[in-house]
């Protein structure tokens, strides 16, 4: 018989692929102007930014789920402010990319987020250039360049939007290492969303006030309370449900999951949105992508073990734990570069 906690774990790996999947295609039908027709992505995002702090302040604050981390006006200023610069980035350059390029060539287009990652992790100098993760790394690029080839409605813009989301996203994660490692410092969810998303909100301010709100009338503008609302819940719910997913799991078991998520997802969209069209060549690429992606997830899990002591056993949670906490993992790259999910610790996607 299966057990109850088995059950339950595939019960959060479920609701994670839900909410993930939906959440990016929710946006991508508020954005599009053939749909819902609000095409104002740092508009949307900033609502995200807003909802997710206002929740994280009641929580804290009001209700008191969990107590606030010390966070002094030096770790402040020097961790969380460039961290939310570029979470804030990361964010409005994906969530633009909706405007230009199809949600199914984004996914793929997310598959350089190890390659990302990695590069930035070595120009940080916290990751050194090995020949065998550089082969890696090619393999990816070749990948996507082959799918972005038999890209139909290939959109320049759109793919410069997402590609610089992405290493913005990968920017994040290596400062995340860098700042708040060393100090220390460690946040959860609802600790993330409590002191990232207002500055976040901030960061979005500057670009909004030149970009967005010249164009916005508020006579043009479609704003229905409830998709707004019902659109910031979900990204909120996504945030918690990757939180539950990577604890009762692991690295590999979301990576899997997360793999499985884009497939589905790549499949929905051509559904839901006619205009999105795949070819031979978006497969392959995409196929060739992800198999350096699975090749960078054995590298990276090959090099966690190298390092335990050896002749000394632990248990499956601690090595759990300990491949979780590598933040150069395909993990970390994918949950957080979904554009949809407003929250450092968990970030796209996923």
């Amino acid at each position: 018989m299966i057990s109850k906690q088995l059950l339950l774990t595939y019960f959060y790996l479920l609701v994670y692929i839900t909410l993930s999947s939906g959440v990016i295609l929710y946006n991508k039908w508020v954005l599009s102007p053939k749909y819902f027709n609000f095409p104002f992505p740092i508009t949307l995002t900033m609502i995200h930014m807003g909802f997710s702090g206002l929740v994280a302040f009641f929580l804290i604050r009001v209700f008191k789920v969990v107590s606030p981390v010390k966070m002094t006006f030096e770790i402040y200023a020097t961790c969380v402010i460039p961290i939310s610069a570029f979470f804030a980035s990361s964010l409005w350059f994906g969530n633009t990319a909706y405007l230009f390029i199809s949600v199914a060539f984004i996914q793929m287009l997310k598959a350089l987020m190890p390659v990302a990652t990695f590069v930035m992790a070595v120009i940080c100098g916290t990751d050194k250039l090995r020949c065998d993760l550089f082969l890696n790394m090619i393999l990816v690029s070749l990948g996507v360049a082959i799918s972005s080839y038999g890209e139909i409605h290939f959109n320049v813009v759109g793919t410069l939007y997402q590609v610089t989301g992405i290493f913005a996203e990968a920017l994040r994660l290596v400062l995340t290492q860098v700042l708040l490692q060393k100090k220390g410092l460690t946040l959860n969810p609802i600790t993330s969303l409590y002191y990232i998303a207002p500055c976040s909100f901030v960061f979005l301010f500057v670009p909004w006030y030149f970009l967005e709100m010249p164009r916005m009338e508020v006579s043009q503008i479609q704003f229905n309370f409830w998709i707004f609302f019902s659109n910031a819940v979900c990204a909120l719910a996504l945030n918690f449900s990757i939180f539950l997913v990577i604890g009762r799991t692991g690295a590999v078991t979301i990576r899997v999951a997360g793999v499985l998520k884009d497939w589905i997802l790549i499949a929905l969209s051509t559904v839901i949105f006619p205009e999105s069209i795949i070819t031979k060549l978006n497969i392959i690429g995409y196929a060739i992508a992800l198999c350096g992606v699975v090749l960078y997830n054995y590298l990276k899990a090959r090099d966690i073990r190298s390092t335990q002591p050896t002749g000394e056993t632990k248990s499956f949670a601690a090595e759990k734990r300990t491949f979780d906490d590598n933040p150069n993992s395909i993990l970390s790259g994918r949950a957080a570069v979904d554009e949809e999910a407003p929250l450092i610790t968990s970030s796209k996607g996923l």
